[in-house]
C-alpha cells in the first residue's frame, strides 16, 4: 500500500487511489454509525479529513476512542467532498490507533491562546498557529540562504563566544567558569553580533554573510525584544552607503516574494485574522522604497507636531533617536512605503560606522516598513584607523578585546559596508505577528528558561 503524505492528498486528489496516511488527531468527532478524524501529519497547515465507518472500517472501536495528539495510521481511499472546506478527504478501510495520547494532553479543540501556547512551547507547534508560523520561518531560511549564494556570498559561521561586544552597549551575557581555572585567557562572552568577524572574511572573500544565533541580555519584556534570536548580517567590500541601500531592497523584495510563493497556504490561513496581509506583502514587493536624510525626517516630525499630531514623544530634536511611533509615521503617513533613514547622528551610532564630512553624522541607514518600523539597520564602516581609534576611546570602548578589528585598516581594508535583520523581527513583519515570542521555536526572556 502506498504511504504518502497529507499535502498530496489535498493537491492530487482522487488519483492517487488507495493510499495509507500516518499522522496526529486534531479531533475526532463520532456521529453513531460513521466518525470523523482531522489528522494532520505536519506536511502542511491543513488537515485531511479521515471518515471512518462502524460496519466498514478496521479498527473502529479503537479508533472511535483515539485522544486529540494522538498518533494514527489510516488506510484507505481519497473520495472527492465538495461540502468540507477541504476538496479530498480519505474514507478509511481501516484505522490503527499507534499511541494513545493522556488525556491530560495540555492541547485540545477550542481555541488556545498564544500566552498559553508559549508555556507550552513543547508542545505548540501542534497547533495550526504556530505550525504556519514555523513552516514559514523555514521556507525564509532558506530563501535567505538561496539568496546570498545565489548572488556570489560566502556564508561565514560567526563565533558564538566572543571577547567583545560588538555594538558597544554592553549588553552581553558573559561565560562564568565552573572551576576556579579561566577557561579562557579572558572573559568570554555569548555574542550579540556577528558583523565584526564578516568585516574580515570580506576582506578576503568580498561578499559574506553570516547568520545564526545572536544574544542579548536585554532586561527588556517589549512584545519585540528577546534574549536569544537570529541575525542575518552580510557584509561587501568595496561598496559605499548608497550602493549597500540598493542591496537591502533587492534582498528583502527577493525573499518576500519567495514567501509569497511557496507559502500561500500559510498567508492564506492569517489572512482569517489579518486580511491586510496579502496586499501588504504585494506591497512591498512593488513599491519603491523612499529614501529621506535623517535630517529632513526630523523637520517633517516638527511640522508634524507643529499641525497637532500627537506622538507619546512630540519633543522633536536633531540628535534623537527614533522611537517606532517616530518611524512608523515617516513610513506610514509621510510615504506610505517602505523607507530608508540615512545619515544619522554620530552620538546614537555604533562605533564602528564610517564619519560623514559634516563631522556629526554618520553613514548609517536604517529601512523602515509599515506596520512595524525598523527592521533593518546598516551602514558603511569607518576604514581609517585613526578615526576608528579615536571613536573607541570616545566611547571608552576595551582596545584589548578588539584591536584585531581595527587591525584590518593596516592591511588594505579600503571600504566596506554591510547590515543586520533580525530573523524574527522578519517573521513578525511577514505574518503581522504581535509578540516576538511567537517566531521563534523556543523562547528565552528574562525570567523564562523553562524548556
Amino acid at each position: 500500500m502506498k504511504t504518502v503524505e497529507i499535502k498530496d492528498i489535498l493537491t492530487e486528489g482522487t488519483k492517487l487511489g488507495k493510499v495509507t496516511v500516518r499522522g496526529w488527531v486534531k479531533s475526532n468527532r463520532d456521529s453513531g454509525k460513521i466518525a470523523f478524524l482531522e489528522v494532520n501529519d505536519g506536511t502542511t497547515v491543513n488537515n485531511v479529513q479521515v471518515v471512518y465507518k462502524k460496519q466498514s472500517t478496521k479498527g473502529f472501536d479503537e479508533a472511535i476512542n483515539a485522544r486529540t495528539g494522538s498518533s494514527v495510521l489510516a488506510i484507505g481511499s481519497v473520495k472527492l467532498n465538495d461540502k468540507t472546506e477541504q476538496k479530498y478527504e480519505l474514507v478509511a478501510d481501516e484505522v490503527k490507533l499507534l499511541k494513545q495520547a493522556d488525556s491530560d494532553y495540555p492541547l485540545q479543540k477550542k481555541q488556545h491562546s498564544l500566552e498559553f501556547l508559549r508555556d507550552n512551547a513543547h508542545l505548540r507547534a501542534r497547533t495550526t498557529t504556530i505550525a504556519a508560523i514555523m513552516r514559514v520561518r523555514s521556507r525564509l531560511s532558506y530563501a535567505i540562504h538561496k539568496f546570498f549564494q545565489e548572488n556570489g556570498f560566502i556564508w561565514v559561521a560567526a563565533p558564538i563566544i566572543t571577547s567583545n561586544d560588538a555594538e558597544g552597549a554592553g549588553e552581553n551575557f558573559d561565560l562564568v567558569n565552573i572551576t576556579d581555572k579561566p577557561f579562557f585567557d579572558k572573559v568570554g562572552k555569548l555574542t550579540v553580533s556577528g558583523q565584526l568577524n564578516a568585516e574580515s572574511y570580506a576582506q578576503a572573500f568580498r561578499q559574506v554573510y553570516t547568520f545564526g544565533p545572536t544574544f542579548r541580555a536585554e532586561r527588556s519584556h517589549t512584545n519585540r525584544h528577546i534574549a536569544e534570536f537570529w541575525m542575518i548580517e552580510p557584509e561587501i567590500a568595496f561598496i559605499d552607503l548608497k550602493q549597500l541601500l540598493l542591496v537591502i531592497e533587492t534582498f528583502v523584495k527577493s525573499i518576500t516574494m519567495d514567501v509569497i510563493k511557496n507559502c500561500s497556504n500559510e498567508i492564506a490561513f492569517f489572512e482569517k485574522v489579518k486580511p491586510e496581509i496579502k496586499n501588504r506583502l504585494n506591497a512591498l514587493v512593488k513599491l519603491e522604497f523612499k529614501k529621506l536624510e535623517y535630517r529632513k525626517a526630523i523637520e517633517l516630525l516638527k511640522e508634524a507636531v507643529t499641525k497637532g499630531y500627537k506622538f507619546d514623544n512630540s519633543n522633536i530634536f536633531f540628535g534623537m533617536d527614533l522611537a517606532s511611533e517616530h518611524e512608523r509615521y515617516i513610513c506610514e503617513n509621510i510615504y506610505n512605503a517602505p523607507t530608508f533613514i540615512f545619515n544619522y547622528p554620530k552620538a546614537i551610532k555604533a562605533f564602528y560606522m564610517k564619519a560623514n564630512d559634516d563631522g556629526e553624522t554618520v553613514a548609517a541607514c536604517d529601512l523602515l516598513v509599515p506596520g512595524v518600523g525598523e527592521i533593518v539597520g546598516g551602514s558603511q564602516r569607518e576604514d581609517d584607523y585613526g578615526k576608528l581609534l579615536k571613536r573607541c576611546q570616545e566611547m571608552k570602548i576595551d582596545m584589548s578585546s578588539i584591536q584585531w578589528y581595527l587591525d584590518l585598516r593596516k592591511y588594505g581594508y579600503h571600504s566596506s559596508s554591510g547590515f543586520g535583520l533580525g530573523f524574527e523581527r522578519l517573521i513578525m513583519y511577514i505574518l503581522d505577528l504581535d509578540n516576538i515570542r511567537d517566531a521563534i521555536p523556543f523562547p528565552r526572556a528574562e525570567g523564562n528558561l523553562k524548556f
